[in-house]
């Protein structure tokens, strides 16, 4: 049987009905983009931006700890999952179209499976928040795609506004409450790989490591001029590392 949750607000279910009207009116073609959309494409461009991220993570100097809050994304969402898995048992919410058969459906194969919380929106927000930590640029344009998202689930029919916020809420409390103990784990093992074969996974090559040829510390370095011992201080001297890159 359905916890009273089931039996949505009129607010909740007014929302859902707003959204969802628009598929009715829309043209079939629409219809079946927003579907793909929402049930696969923004996970894809989600996952691209993680690429985008990882590359450039790479690039800065204090890449193993950037490299490490990229690896806390896919990490989070899977935690994340399998924290809704007794939460959907719990609540046990059928999909709105159960309820509420007049609603436009825009993908089969749902029938039987729980509506709160939403995991699409949870997968989403997660990346989101998890990138946001790493590259706040990337971050907010994978917000954005988080917030679409949900707009897509609801425009599908296939889950109420509070399964998303739900969603998000879920998504969001743990990638920020359990992100410090995973970063304790993660840098040290990113630093550890980096000194490993592994290491271009971590750390992209400069220019000048392989060659030797460049204006480095070595012994033509030095100079003739007089100012080799201030440019080999330049070169040595580390940069300090965030926590979580911002």
């Amino acid at each position: 049987m359905s916890t009273p949750l089931a039996d949505t607000t009129n607010p909740d279910l007014g929302l859902l009905y707003a959204v969802n009207g628009l598929a009715k009116h829309a043209p079939a073609r629409l219809d079946h983009l927003v579907s793909w959309i929402g049930e696969y494409g923004i996970l894809i461009g989600l996952a691209l931006l993680g690429l985008v991220g990882w590359l450039q993570a790479r690039r800065r100097p204090d890449a193993p700890v950037a490299v490490a809050g990229l690896l806390w994304a896919p990490l989070s969402v899977a935690i994340a999952e399998l924290t809704n898995l007794p939460i959907a048992a719990i609540v046990d919410r059928p999909r709105p179209f159960v309820d509420h058969p007049d609603l436009e459906v825009l993908v089969e194969g749902k029938a039987g499976t729980y509506s709160f919380v939403s995991d699409h929106s949870t997968m989403s927000m997660g990346i989101a928040v998890a990138l946001f930590l790493v590259n706040r640029r990337l971050g907010w344009i994978a917000g954005g795609l988080a917030l679409l998202q949900g707009f897509c689930r609801m425009y599908m029919g296939v889950h109420y506004p509070t399964d998303v916020i739900g969603g998000f809420a879920l998504a969001v409390a743990v990638v920020l409450l359990l992100a410090p103990i995973a970063m304790a784990v993660l840098v040290p093992l990113c630093h550890a790989l980096a000194r490993t074969p592994l290491a271009p996974l971590i750390r992209a090559g400069r220019r000048g490591e392989a060659g030797g040829g460049g204006r480095g510390p070595g012994r033509g370095g030095r100079g003739r001029r007089g100012g080799g011992t201030r440019g080999t201080v330049r070169t040595e001297e580390p940069r300090p590392e965030s926590d979580l890159a911002a």
